[in-house]
């Protein structure tokens, strides 16, 4: 493989970098702003009170704010979503990790082509990770109608839905090398992704991207609190 070619690593962000979500994060605020009403909130509640409760997942709690969040987008303006997007950046971008933010500008440093990829909307996705020096930005797609206004559907599905795809065409598109490329991920809807590089690194997982990391022999690093524990 060429020496021209730069090393690439791939972030998932939600619950990765970013501390939370940055969907359920511009839900809130759209709630907040009155863009959406306030019975959206009522459609992933329960869910969230379940997964608090221990008696759920995080993964029926997060698909149900994007339910809402689809049925809530209908007929809102671009703009109102960007100029939210803007604001809940402004805030909340500090709340991140420190071993994935140090992991990212220690990269950054030693040259690597950094790739973010998130379930979130790609509008919101930009701004945030601009700040943290992402070379390339994928995130959800939604169409936009008439006036500017969304319409509820989600434009490229096929690409997002399957991270991997993501891994292949940055290989394809971008002059990086495959041979020097990780990933860091935290749920096992990251498998794929992380199946498509050469490190592997599971950050904070969950119960089933721990069990497949420690039959594959992938790396496990946990942050608590101010503690960083490599656990393989």
């Amino acid at each position: 493989m060429s020496t021209d070619l730069q090393p690439v690593a791939f972030f998932d962000i939600d619950g990765t970098v970013f501390r939370s979500s940055l969907l359920i994060a511009i839900v809130e605020q759209m709630i907040a702003e009155e863009i959406f009403p306030p019975v959206v909130r009522d459609q992933y509640q329960p869910a969230y009170i379940a997964w608090q409760d221990r008696e759920g997942t995080y993964d029926e709690y997060i698909n149900a704010v994007v339910a809402a969040y689809l049925d809530a987008i209908k007929g809102v303006h671009y703009g109102q979503l960007a100029d939210v997007g803007r604001r809940v950046v402004s805030v909340q971008s500090r709340q991140v990790y420190r071993y994935t933010r140090d992991l990212i500008r220690n990269l950054k440093q030693e040259g690597y082509f950094l790739v973010a990829i998130s379930q979130s909307p790609k509008t919101v996705l930009d701004p945030f990770c601009a700040e943290y020096g992402f070379d390339k930005v994928y995130g959800r797609l939604y169409e936009i109608g008439p006036q500017d206004r969304f319409t509820g559907v989600v434009t490229d599905e096929h690409l997002i839905a399957n991270k991997a795809n993501i891994v292949h065409r940055v290989y394809d598109r971008n002059a990086v090398d495959p041979e020097r490329s990780l990933a860091v991920g935290d749920t096992d809807g990251d498998i794929s992704l992380l199946e498509s590089v050469t490190r592997q690194i599971c950050f904070n997982p969950n119960q089933k991207l721990y069990t497949y990391a420690v039959r594959c022999g992938w790396e496990v690093v946990v942050e608590r609190k101010d503690v960083i524990y490599q656990i393989q």
